[in-house]
């Protein structure tokens, strides 16, 4: 499996003849000349994890690539006129490698405000991107890399930590930065507080990595 991160929550995943890219958003740069995409995946509808004015032309570009998301976003897509697929957890889709989808609900931000759609997915039952949402174990268990957010509205350090410990994935790979002015002071807590055994892999870099 080779995994290449374009920013945020943006991450390319090849895996045997599959090309998946998930949650193209509107703080992710450098996916827009990809080609060969066999699946667009869109964890949840938030403009982070799905910008319409760039997903378009990305779709244009390849032809081939599905696409998939969320109740919410899968409607609102349909009605600006995309073809897609909606997704919910239980889900198992067939993409050239198989890739189930988990979880349910966005994780909650404040009571006050509504809580919307999210599914994580998971990719060869190696692989797992959360979305927005840090999941229940069960969905994430022996997970070899795990897509660990880093900062959000949603969640603290802690929680992140935490999460780290129990899921205990081979490798975690930081996401969901760009919400942080000095993400490296995150990913140098993952790597002091990761369970034995758990490298954390930071791909800010824009090169891909082989798992």
């Amino acid at each position: 499996m080779r995994i290449t991160k374009y920013g945020h929550a943006c991450l390319l995943v090849e895996e045997s003849d599959a090309r998946l890219l998930f949650d193209p958003g509107s703080f992710s740069a450098g996916f827009e000349g990809l080609e060969g995409l066999t699946g667009v995946l869109i964890t949840h509808q938030h403009a982070d994890h799905v910008d319409r004015d760039r997903l378009r032309p990305l779709l244009d570009a390849n032809p081939e690539a599905r696409l998939f998301a969320d109740t919410g976003t899968a409607a609102s897509l349909t009605e600006a006129g995309f073809e897609v697929t909606t997704v919910r957890p239980g889900d198992r889709l067939d993409l050239g490698v198989d890739v189930t989808a988990h979880g349910g609900s966005h994780a909650t931000i404040h009571p006050d405000i509504p809580v919307i759609p999210n599914v994580g997915y998971r990719v060869a039952e190696r692989f797992y991107h959360p979305g927005d949402a840090l999941s229940v174990i069960a969905d994430v268990e022996g997970i070899e890399v795990l897509g660990l957010p880093t900062a959000a509205p949603w969640m603290a350090i802690a929680d992140a930590i935490n999460h780290l410990r129990l899921v205990h994935p081979g490798t975690a790979v930081p996401i969901h930065e760009a919400v942080s002015s000095v993400p490296p002071m995150y990913y140098g807590m993952f790597t002091n507080f990761a369970p034995p055994g758990t490298t954390v892999q930071v791909l800010d870099g824009g090169e891909p990595a082989s798992f």
